[in-house]
């Protein structure tokens, strides 16, 4: 009797801490309709609107690879929302670096061209797949991922839906080679020399 009661209390205790880890998992819930700045007293329709994606899509799309965000830092009124967007242009060749989010999937819309999209997941087991105009793509939270026109010839859009108001961005390259990690360790983690560490931490290619 007593091991039976023993068991459903670590059942229990099992479930409740499963329940608070989803129910802190993303942002937290807000007491309000929603948050007003520190710094305004009152709002108005302006405060619920964002035209920061007006220019980019309306002007010659960029010759290198271009994100405009809308999270909370641009659009305050995303604050305890749990929501961001960001638009994603692409030249021809351009990349999407391998990258995470630390606090949110990524749900991937092409609008425009094609892409090759793939992910790793904790098993170091890589996702790929080329996304045609009106192709989803899910990333899961902190996974790294990456997105690639191939096309020679167009460019391409995407738009990227995230379930937080801040879902962050770690760059796997400047993550590795811009944060001023010792050479020595870095040679020795990628097995290679000091000197291509260098040129790599420079922005050059291991055989310039």
């Amino acid at each position: 009797m007593a091991s039976n009661i023993l068991s459903h209390s670590l059942f229990l205790l099992v479930i409740t801490m499963a329940t608070y880890h989803i129910s802190h998992a993303s942002d937290p819930d807000i007491t309000s309709d929603f948050i007003i700045p520190s710094n305004m007293n009152a709002v108005d329709g302006n405060f619920f609107t964002f035209t920061g994606m007006r220019t980019p899509l309306q002007v010659e799309l960029p010759t290198i690879f271009n994100v405009t965000k809308a999270s909370m830092a641009q659009f305050p009124a995303l604050n305890g929302q749990s929501v961001s967007y960001a638009l994603l242009q692409y030249p021809s060749g351009g990349i999407n670096p391998p990258h995470t989010h630390p606090r949110s999937a990524e749900l991937l819309l092409v609008i425009d061209g094609t892409l090759e999209v793939g992910l790793v997941d904790t098993t170091n087991k890589l996702y790929t797949q080329t996304l045609q105009t009106g192709d989803m793509f899910v990333f899961p939270k902190g996974l790294v991922h990456y997105q690639y026109n191939a096309d020679a010839q167009n460019p391409a859009t995407a738009i990227s839906a995230f379930g937080s108001a801040n879902a962050g961005t770690v760059s796997v390259p400047s993550t590795i080679f811009a944060t001023n990690i010792d050479d020595g360790i870095l040679a020795t983690a990628f097995k290679t020399d000091i000197s291509t560490i260098q040129k790599l931490k420079a922005g050059l290619a291991p055989n310039a």
